[in-house]
């Protein structure tokens, strides 16, 4: 059994991903050109966003919205405190200062309610200006956008959705990757919909945005590429990516979503009763299940109990065992004024599970049974 099986999902596209990197060699167009364009359109017509461009890789997706934006030296960015080390360090590549932020232990994404309090600290107590608002959909569940946007409406904030787990993702029929004012997605391999390297998209309806993303992109270039018109950067997805993500992009909308959808409710009901916190889905919201992560007990020993299930041929992972604030790469360039309570308990005891659409539902069965029989095993011990 694989975390999330890649060789799986290559066997049943094969033909057909060998088919689109054959043609693309053929014509050889590997960076940009005609493959990279028409995946950028079917994206942005999937996510319901008027525009999409593709990066290298997530993070330069969320360093191209704030830069875009100029957020810089002087401005205050808020981000969850549990999430992956990216969100919150393309803020101090600006410049500019992030400011940790508590999440919903349910949801395991942004509280708004602690953005609001981080807000008014940064106000009240900093000279720091209060510019962005980092919006993660962790483990392929969009995070309270209603919630988040009324906060950030009122302090003036810009809402930056980072999608790169959430692809795939939906409340109330609208996908995600179109919350944001600017929207971010990644296509590390391991990802919902993931590529074969590194890869990313941002996603905006607004022009202007879209044209200097664009710009930045490739060196800050003006009419020509050879006509640079301010600093940017190098990021983009060569056509080989593109060729493979436009197949992988037709499988997932055709039924990999389902598929994993289904792998999840069948977790759920095979784990009901167990000595753990399940993964919860609100009320209208849709997951794309990038992870699908239980809580611990506290007080059991999750070393010792991934080590039993690797043993018995489960594999696990854990996301994420250290809050950002205590990053060491944040050491004393951070706010995390209210602490974050939550992000400690659940750096502690989550545990993610063997997950994706090419799971196969006895591979969930054995999954179950090794987590109840050590968990009983260990509640024993903890008796």
């Amino acid at each position: 059994m694989k975390y999330r099986d890649l060789t799986r999902q290559y066997a049943a596209l094969k033909s057909r991903i060998d088919e689109a990197m054959r043609a693309t060699c053929e014509e050889a167009s590997f960076i940009g050109g005609r493959r990279v364009v028409e995946l950028e359109a079917e994206l942005a017509d999937y996510c319901g966003v008027k525009h999409c461009l593709t990066c290298a890789n997530g993070t330069d997706a969320l360093q191209l919205a704030l830069m875009a934006w100029g957020v810089g030296p002087g401005d205050a960015v808020f981000v969850p405190d549990f999430t992956f080390f990216a969100s919150g360090e393309v803020v101090p590549v600006v410049g500019a200062v992030p400011v940790f932020v508590d999440v919903n232990p349910l949801t395991f994404n942004l509280d708004a309610s602690s953005l609001e309090g981080a807000v008014k600290h940064v106000l009240e107590e900093t000279d720091l200006v209060p510019k962005a608002c980092v919006a993660v959909d962790l483990y392929g569940l969009p995070a309270d956008y209603q919630a988040i946007r009324q906060v950030c409406e009122r302090y003036g904030l810009r809402l930056l959705e980072d999608g790169a787990q959430g692809f795939g993702g939906s409340i109330g029929g609208k996908r995600a990757c179109s919350f944001g004012d600017i929207s971010t997605t990644s296509f590390f391999p391991g990802k919902p919909l993931g590529c074969y390297g590194d890869g990313g998209a941002v996603f905006t309806d607004n022009d202007e945005w879209d044209i200097l993303m664009r710009s930045l992109a490739v060196h800050g270039k003006g009419a020509t590429k050879y006509d640079n018109v301010r600093i940017g950067m190098n990021s983009r997805l060569d056509a080989l990516q593109a060729a493979i993500l436009e197949v992988k992009l037709d499988a997932f909308k055709s039924y990999e979503l389902e598929a994993v959808d289904r792998a999840a409710r069948r977790y759920s009901e095979v784990l009901c009763g167990i000595d753990c916190v399940l993964p919860q889905v609100p009320e209208g919201f849709s997951s794309s299940w990038g992870v699908y992560t239980v809580q611990l007990p506290v007080g059991v020993d999750r070393d010792r109990l991934q080590t039993h299930l690797k043993d018995a041929g489960v594999p696990t992972m854990v996301y994420y065992p250290k809050p950002m604030h205590e990053q060491k790469a944040f050491e004393d360039a951070h706010l995390c004024p209210n602490g974050c309570p939550e992000t400690e308990r659940l750096c502690g005891t989550v545990l993610s599970l063997p997950m994706g659409p090419y799971l196969h539902e006895e591979e969930i069965e054995v999954v179950a049974t090794r987590l109840f029989d050590l968990l009983a095993d260990a509640g024993a011990s903890l008796d």
